[in-house]
């Protein structure tokens, strides 16, 4: 555990919904894709019931996330549309749903770029000043909340991922955690990384992947890793579980 902590803490240190359409341009490929890394789900298939992967927040979390009340967290940011379904799951409760749990998204644009932060080595774009692609949803009776987005590029030394921060209706923490996305051959992020007529100009070249990644590198059961479906032209749909304790 110390050791994954310090090469997390390392590598950034030395690193610098269902059918929305894409939200800038327009493309050929409509290849779908359903790409569920693990599973059709990221609940146990084992009868267990255990709190979710706990993970940094990273170099870059939200700075007020309070004041980011928002379902549609796009902003500005041009790309293929992503809508993002979390479910919150308590295991104090045999796994039930958790219903007025406070969570908390956020990730980089498709240029590996994020809000809030910017003009120094680790992020030389400047955008201190801009608020996208965050935002703060409360869980409904399903323990479930929805937000309107765009796919999460990439930057060099991490794989695509989001954060979540998750409180309970007090507003007291219970997990901060990261969503992987699903990899291969005809996944939703090779198709996305190949879709520069939505601005993705990356390719895979130089791509860090979930085995070599400093965070997800020890989810050998894909508790971290979503479900994912949609193609290109109509935008995917994200879909995933987290557990904790509350």
């Amino acid at each position: 555990m110390e050791r994954k902590q310090f090469l997390r803490t390392m590598g950034f240190a030395g690193l610098a919904l269902t059918g929305l359409k894409a939200l800038n341009g327009c493309s050929t490929d409509d290849e779908s894709v359903t790409n569920t890394g693990s599973g059709s789900s990221n609940t146990p298939t084992d009868g267990s019931c255990t709190v979710s992967p706990t993970e940094t927040a990273g170099p870059f979390p939200t700075i007020n996330p309070a004041s980011l009340v928002v379902s549609d967290i796009t902003a500005d940011r041009t790309g293929v549309a992503l809508a993002i379904t979390i479910t919150v799951k308590n295991v104090n409760n045999d796994c039930n749903v958790l219903e007025n749990a406070i969570v908390d998204i956020w990730h980089c644009d498709k240029d590996g770029n994020y809000s809030e932060y910017g003009g120094t080595q680790m992020q030389s774009t400047n955008y201190t000043s801009a608020h996208f692609l965050r935002g703060r949803q409360t869980t409904n009776a399903d323990g479930q909340v929805a937000f309107t987005s765009i796919f999460p590029g990439w930057y060099t030394g991490r794989a695509t991922h989001i954060h979540v921060h998750i409180y309970n209706s007090s507003g007291n923490s219970l997990l901060i955690t990261q969503i992987a996305f699903p990899e291969g051959s005809n996944s939703a992020v090779v198709q996305v990384n190949a879709a520069t007529a939505y601005g993705y100009t990356k390719d895979m070249n130089g791509y860090t992947y979930n085995a070599a990644d400093n965070i997800f590198s020890d989810d050998d059961e894909g508790a971290e890793t979503a479900t994912i479906s949609g193609n290109i032209p109509d935008g995917f749909s994200l879909e995933h579980t987290i557990f904790v304790a509350s």
